[in-house]
C-alpha cells in the first residue's frame, strides 16, 4: 500500500500535519463539548464547520443540508477517484455531571420538555476530529489522487419527533450525488476502549433499531370488581413475560443476537381503579434484517393472541429506525493493513482488535446501504481506568481522554489517501 516513495512521503506528511494539530484540534472539541445541540438544531457547530471548510479553501461547500448539515468536497491536485469521510453533531438531551471547565451547562427543549443538553455520545470528538483531517488534506491536496467528500451530519441521535433528519435526509437530498463517493468512512469514540486503541469487525457491528409501542385496551372497572372488566395491566405483564421468549426460544441465536426490550409502561392513575388501556414502549435490535423482519411478526403475534385469551385488545406499532450498520468485508479487509497501521506508530501506539458485535446502533448503516462503508471505534477511556468500569457513551459522566483524537485523525485521514490511491493501482 506504501510501495511507492511518493505514498510514502504523504504518509509520513500525515502523521507531521497530525501531530502538529492536535492541540487545535481538542481546542476545537472543548469548545464544542462546552456549546452542545440537539439534532437539527446544531446551528452553531455547523456555522464552525463551514467557516473552517470555506477558510481552507475547499472547492464546494453546502450547508442547511437536512436541516443543519454541512458537506464539503475537496479536490486533490491528482486525479482519481472519490472517498467520503463522515461526522455527526448533535448532542444528547443529557445533564452533564462531570465537573470540567469546559463542561456543558446548556439547556434546550426536546419533544416539548427543557432539557440539559451534553455531548454524551462523543459526538464533538468527531466534529473536531474530521476538522483536524480537512485542515490536514487541506494542506496537502496537491499530492492526493482524487477529491474527498465530507459530510458533516445532524440528528444522527434521532431528529425531535414529527422531523426528518440524520443520514437518510442527507441521503434523499443528494448527499452521495454529484459526485458520487465509491466509499465512506466513519468512526465513533467508545469508553469500551482505552484511548488510542483502534476497534473494528467486518460484517454486521451494530444492530439495527426498531421503536416498538404497543396499546393493550381492557375495560375499566374497580379494583374490588375485577371480573367486572377486563384488566390490561395484568394482560400487559403476561404480554410482557411473553416477549422475552420471542428471542429465547424462537430465533436461531447461532445465526445472530437478538434483543427485545420493554423500557416503559404507563396505565392507570390510582390504586383502586383497574383503567381501560396501557400503553408499553420498547426497543427491538438484530444483526439480520431477516430476522429483524420475524421479530416484528412474533411480537405483533405474540402480543395479540395474548391480548384475544384474556378478552382485551391491543395494538402494535413497530417503527422501523436504523438498519443493521455492516461494515462491507472487502473494503474492510482491503482498509485493516491502514487502520494497523496507524495504531502501530504516532506518539501513542496502542494496537488494534477485532470488536464484538455492539447493540447499539448507527444511521452510518444508510450510507452503507448505498456505497461500501468501514464504521470503526476509536478508544477514548484513560488507560489506568478498565473499559468495563467506566462510564459508558450516553452516560452523564461519560468522560473522553483527549488522547485517542490525534489517533482518529490519522486514522480517518491515511484511509482516505490510501483508499484513493489504491483506486488508481
Amino acid at each position: 500500500m506504501l510501495a511507492s516513495p511518493g505514498m510514502q512521503t504523504l504518509a509520513a506528511a500525515i502523521d507531521t500535519a497530525a501531530a502538529q494539530i492536535e492541540a487545535q484540534v481538542i481546542a476545537w472539541r472543548r469548545d464544542l463539548h462546552q456549546h452542545p445541540e440537539l439534532g437539527n438544531r446544531e446551528f452553531r457547530t455547523a456555522s464552525i464547520v463551514a467557516e473552517h471548510l470555506r477558510a481552507l479553501g475547499f472547492d464546494e461547500v453546502k450547508t442547511g443540508v437536512a436541516h443543519t448539515g454541512v458537506v464539503g468536497l475537496l479536490k486533490g491536485g491528482r486525479p482519481g477517484g472519490v472517498v467520503a469521510l463522515r461526522a455527526d453533531m448533535d448532542g444528547l438531551p443529557v445533564t452533564e455531571e462531570v465537573e470540567l471547565p469546559f463542561a456543558s451547562k446548556a439547556r434546550a427543549v426536546w419533544n416539548g420538555e427543557e432539557v440539559g443538553v451534553m455531548h454524551a455520545c462523543g459526538h464533538d470528538c468527531h466534529v473536531a476530529i474530521l476538522m483536524g483531517v480537512a485542515s490536514i488534506l487541506a494542506g496537502l491536496r496537491e499530492q492526493i489522487p482524487g477529491s474527498v467528500k465530507f459530510i458533516f451530519q445532524p440528528a444522527e441521535e434521532m431528529p425531535p419527533e414529527g422531523e426528518e433528519g440524520g443520514a437518510a435526509l442527507m441521503i434523499k437530498e443528494g448527499v452521495l450525488e454529484n459526485p458520487t463517493p465509491s466509499a465512506i468512512f466513519g468512526l465513533h469514540v467508545t469508553s469500551r476502549q482505552s484511548a488510542g486503541v483502534i476497534g473494528y469487525r467486518p460484517g454486521p457491528t451494530m444492530a439495527s433499531s426498531d421503536k416498538l409501542k404497543i396499546t393493550v385496551r381492557g375495560k375499566q372497572t374497580h379494583g374490588a370488581a375485577p371480573w367486572l372488566g377486563v384488566d390490561p395491566i395484568v394482560t400487559s405483564a403476561q404480554i410482557v413475560l411473553g416477549l422475552q421468549t420471542i428471542v429465547s426460544r424462537t430465533l436461531d441465536l447461532n445465526r445472530e443476537p437478538a434483543v427485545v426490550t420493554i423500557g416503559a409502561i404507563k396505565g392507570g392513575v390510582r390504586e383502586n381503579i383497574i383503567p381501560d388501556t396501557v400503553e408499553m414502549r420498547g426497543t427491538i435490535r438484530s444483526f439480520d434484517e431477516g430476522m429483524r423482519d420475524a421479530i416484528h411478526e412474533r411480537v405483533t403475534q405474540l402480543a395479540e393472541g395474548i391480548s384475544a385469551a384474556s378478552r382485551a385488545s391491543c395494538q402494535v406499532c413497530i417503527t422501523k429506525n436504523y438498519p443493521v450498520t455492516r461494515n462491507d468485508p472487502v473494503l474492510t479487509e482491503q482498509m485493516v493493513p491502514t487502520l494497523t497501521r496507524v495504531a502501530s506508530t504516532g506518539p501513542r501506539p496502542m494496537g488494534i482488535e477485532v470488536v464484538p458485535k455492539a447493540t447499539g446502533a448507527e444511521d452510518f448503516s444508510f450510507f452503507q446501504r448505498l456505497i461500501p462503508g468501514l464504521f470503526f471505534f476509536v478508544g477514548v477511556t484513560p488507560p489506568e481506568i478498565a473499559p468495563s468500569q467506566a462510564y459508558s457513551n450516553h452516560s452523564p459522566r461519560f468522560v473522553v481522554d483527549e488522547r485517542g483524537l490525534e489517533v482518529g485523525v490519522r486514522a480517518l485521514a491515511h484511509l482516505a489517501v490510501d483508499y484513493l490511491a489504491q483506486r488508481q493501482s
